[in-house]
């Protein structure tokens, strides 16, 4: 039952994504597409809701780029650079 409930909102997070976020929410970065951030959906998603700021710096890693926008995916990808365990890791530019 626990690995279906797991399938069940992992799968629902990401289609809430692609569904809400290209939908509803703020647009800072002008972009050939609908993206937008959405803050309602930053924790059940771990920070992959900051939607416009993915499209407009694809390969950064954080995705919550001011002080503000929750993004507990990169807080564990800069915790693994700081161990040493990654490197390279790209961010966007200031």
């Amino acid at each position: 039952m626990g690995g279906l409930l797991r399938l069940f909102l992992s799968s629902n997070s990401t289609w809430a994504l692609n569904s809400i976020c290209h939908r509803f929410g703020s647009r800072p970065h002008a972009c050939k597409d609908h993206s937008r951030n959405n803050a309602w959906l930053a924790l059940p998603t771990l920070g992959e809701s900051w939607h416009n700021n993915h499209h407009a710096f694809p390969t950064s890693a954080a995705h919550g780029l001011r002080w503000w926008q929750l993004d507990l995916n990169y807080l564990f990808i800069a915790a693994l650079e700081k161990l040493g365990l990654v490197s390279k890791v790209k961010r966007a530019p200031r």
